[in-house]
């Protein structure tokens, strides 16, 4: 099971758009421009980067931080980790 939920996430985050982003931005109360959800969309696209590895993650939080900025990045984990553990998903990610 954990293979296929792996798989759904990351299929996912490959086939979010910019306007996904922004709404998800406005739900979880981040403020980010279109210029910014598109560069961040781009970035998912183009990387083969494994969400589910702490390596890969800290590089993802670090380009957002790059393309938003640190405060953003950091509330952008904290939700991540605060989402994986009200899921019970803690194990599935190394």
């Amino acid at each position: 099971m954990s293979i296929f939920i792996k798989e759904m996430v990351k299929v996912r985050l490959k086939n979010l758009s910019t306007n996904d982003l922004l709404f998800y931005g406005k739900q979880y109360g981040f403020s980010i421009s279109s210029s910014q959800a598109k560069a961040i969309i781009d970035f998912l696209k183009q990387n083969t980067l494994d969400p589910f590895n702490k390596q890969d993650r800290e590089k993802m939080f670090s380009k957002l931080a790059n393309i938003t900025d640190l405060n953003t990045a950091n509330k952008a984990e904290k939700l991540f980790h605060g989402l994986i553990k009200s899921y019970g998903l803690e194990h599935l990610f190394q």
